[in-house]
């Protein structure tokens, strides 16, 4: 059963109440509520704003002697809620009960309206007695204020060796912030609380490191696997809070890295790949709400079967449970993938792959769209954008690395994907081109790059180059002409060496076209659009290699070259040293951050910097990640902007 609650819309964006119903220092305040509601008496509902049902997919009402349910809106009334129609509220006179829960914040107001139609003696409950703490609020005239809930989770751990470290910027204050704060709270594995604490943001463009390792020591905690509750206090410009994911250990054969979490819980992941025979994959389910999840809540299919398997095992409020998909599928081998039924239980989750070598790697699943539909105008305004939609990723050096594509259906109405991939040398040359032809939605079908350069020796460049999904339209073909715009993909990189894998999954965008569609291309900051690059590339520590991959793709023709400064920045926001790099219109560029900046710039620069990448000519897409030659290990995942 999923959670009655809404959490995003593609046309408005993420909502606010479920996230203000769900904190975790709301949590307490709930329970106190529902228990005042019980000893009550006779209990009337006002739900002026269609917010009692969220409340009740958390909390419930069990208990509560409630004798109707009232509604401000005329189209809400004869709705049934709480097994009775919902009656209208000037009907409240009529009504006799001791006490009103109003469903509803800032709800001075809405009582006022009607203080006139209730008994003098009547007590009033609202969703006002489970308000986080004021110094949690950046906007208090507005609880729901989406900058009141700038939040997010991070999967956390340290235990055996093995650490996470996250990172990001203070990119608030870069949108007029001032002195923002960051409020955070630990959960272990049972969902209980291990600590608590607010640290300052560093100044403007600074950077933020919460270590596990740091946490641990700071608090004295034993060992956990658990999860991050983030909550920036004071945010201005973005309610999203965006990081890179370190995971990283003793043995430096134990590095990789993902991303943020993107806070709002769907309905419906996938891209989670099957497992080869050498392999163990774990998905990590963790709740990101104060309510368990009951058994049989979360399931798992193979991708285009309708056998779906459930978990029987409940997990609780902020909870963690290590899922290893052979124990619901058993037989599923790579290269299938395994589509998550999550209830809006959870936001977008990590899973894990070990492999008997010991070498391990984290990535994310991503969200099924449930609002999309192929769109028959995508074949026909080929002339005008171009290549349209493209799915960018690199190609590493092939005589090192092997990169292998596999393509991801991530609509749920998705049937069939005509899709084909271009390979480009770092210069912006096509060098190679597969065909997938048209992919049924169980069809399960890894490309190797690397192969595709083996078949023409001439292109093999020692720098890489990239790769570029498409749509490949054929009118011929049933199903060859559907396309919705949300193609995605899983990247995997193997040292061919030392046996060490990462991976990163993604989904398409228009590049570099004035041209605008479905708010394409994408803006961070205004209306689309986007035509410029501000990319955070962390630097690592002293004991790993900061590499950076960046790929200049158009869907139309575009300015022939980029130009892109790489600026050093500390980790105080104060910007060191730059340099300026061109990357030709359709090519790529490979660079370690330790050969483009001197060992005294960055000493200057400090431990715990990062490389802030602008471009006002073109938008870029990144990849970044980190290099342990003492392992063997690396990791490599996409970048994120603000």
């Amino acid at each position: 059963m999923a959670l009655s609650i809404e959490t995003f819309s593609n046309r408005t964006g993420g909502t606010s109440l479920f996230k203000a119903l769900s904190h975790p220092e709301a949590a307490a305040a709930a329970s106190a509520l529902v228990d005042r509601l019980r000893s009550g008496g006779a209990v009337a509902i006002y739900d002026p704003l269609a917010q009692l049902a969220t409340f009740l997919a958390f909390y419930g009402c069990e208990g509560v002697d409630v004798v109707d349910v009232f509604a401000q809106d005329v189209e809400a009334i004869g709705h049934t809620v709480l097994e009775r129609p919902t009656r209208p509220v000037t009907e409240l006179r009529a009504t006799r009960f001791d006490t009103l829960f109003v469903a509803a914040f800032d709800s001075a107001r809405l009582v006022d309206q009607i203080r006139h139609l209730m008994p003098s003696d009547a007590a009033v409950v609202s969703l006002d007695d489970m308000r986080i703490p004021e110094g949690l609020l950046t906007n208090r005239r507005t609880y729901l204020a989406p900058l009141n809930f700038a939040t997010n989770f991070a999967f956390f751990r340290d235990v055996d060796g093995h650490h996470t470290r996250l990172v990001t910027a203070n990119y608030w204050s870069g949108y007029g912030a001032t002195n923002p704060q960051l409020w955070a709270t630990l959960f272990d594995e049972a969902g209980e609380r291990l600590a608590t604490w607010n640290d300052p943001l560093p100044p403007v463009h600074g950077t933020v490191v919460i270590d596990s390792a740091d946490v641990r020591r700071r608090f004295d905690l034993p060992a956990f696997t658990g999860q991050l509750f983030v909550h920036i206090v004071g945010a201005a410009g973005h309610d999203v809070v965006k990081y890179a994911l370190d995971t990283y250990g003793d043995d430096a054969s134990v590095l990789s890295c993902t991303h943020d979490a993107n806070a709002w819980p769907a309905d419906h992941y996938a891209g989670l790949p099957a497992p080869r025979d050498d392999e163990t994959v774990v998905l990590w389910v963790q709740n990101s709400h104060p309510s368990a999840i009951p058994p049989g809540d979360v399931a798992v299919n193979l991708m285009g079967d309708d056998a779906i398997v459930p978990l029987d095992h409940a997990v609780p409020g902020f909870g963690t449970y290590r899922l290893d998909v052979a124990e619901l599928l058993p037989a599923a081998r790579w290269p299938q993938q395994i589509e998550v039924t999550a209830g809006k239980h959870f936001v977008r989750p990590r899973y894990e792959v070990w492999r008997e070598n010991g070498r391990q790697r984290i990535a994310h699943v991503n969200v099924e769209r449930t609002d999309l539909k192929p769109d028959p105008r995508l074949p026909e305004i080929g002339n005008l954008v171009g290549k349209g939609y493209i799915l960018p990723a690199p190609i590493l050096p092939p005589d090192s690395y092997r990169t292998i594509c596999l393509p991801t259906p991530m609509a749920r109405s998705l049937k069939a994907l005509p899709i084909a991939a271009l390979v480009y040398d770092a210069d912006g040359s096509e060098v190679a081109r597969h065909r997938f032809g048209v992919l049924r939605r169980r069809d399960s079908v890894a490309a190797d790059v690397t192969d595709l350069l083996d078949a023409t020796a001439a292109a093999r460049d020692a720098r890489g180059g990239h790769v570029e999904l498409v749509y490949d339209f054929d009118g011929s073909v049933e199903g060859g002409r559907d396309a919705d715009g949300w193609l995605h993909a899983i990247f995997r990189y193997e040292d061919m060496s030392s046996g060490h894998t990462a991976e990163t999954s993604f989904g398409s965008h228009m590049f570099n076209t004035v041209l605008t569609y479905r708010g394409e291309p994408q803006s961070y900051a205004g209306r689309p659009p986007g035509l410029s690059t501000r990319l955070f590339l962390r630097v690592g520590p002293a004991e790993t290699e900061t590499f950076c991959h960046l790929i200049y793709c158009a869907s139309t023709p575009w300015h022939a070259h980029s130009a892109t400064r790489l600026v050093l920045t500390g980790r105080d926001g104060r910007q060191v040293v730059e340099r300026i790099v061109q990357i030709p219109c359709g090519g790529s560029l490979l660079f370690r951050v330790r050969h483009s900046f001197s060992e005294a710039e960055l000493a200057a620069a400090g431990p715990n910097c990062y490389v802030l990448i602008r471009d006002l000519t073109c938008r870029l897409f990144g990849y970044h990640g980190l290099m342990r030659e003492d392992g063997g290990a690396f990791s490599l995942d996409h970048m994120f902007g603000f």
